[in-house]
């Protein structure tokens, strides 16, 4: 697994809304074990820590040649149909 890096957005995001770190690490690994590691911006909302956090779980991050950085994290409060 690459390293994972949380920019000072995401860090204050996480924090604002009580989200825990090994959340949004698994929310990144189903992706990258779903689609593999691709280059690029990515996104995903995590329906499955929807009782959790009350709202479902959505993940902004970047996938570089050598780490992924986590741009933001937050309960996707305007939830979409599945």
């Amino acid at each position: 697994m690459m390293e994972i890096k949380f920019s000072r957005h995401a860090d204050r995001r996480m924090r604002l809304y009580k989200i825990d770190e090994k959340d949004v690490r698994n929310t990144i690994e189903s992706i990258i074990i779903d689609k593999g590691l691709i280059v690029g911006k990515h996104e995903k909302v995590n329906y499955n820590l929807k009782s959790k956090y009350g709202y479902p779980l959505k993940v902004v991050f970047a996938i570089g040649n050598d780490k992924i950085e986590v741009i933001t994290a937050y309960p996707l409060k305007k939830e979409r149909v599945k």
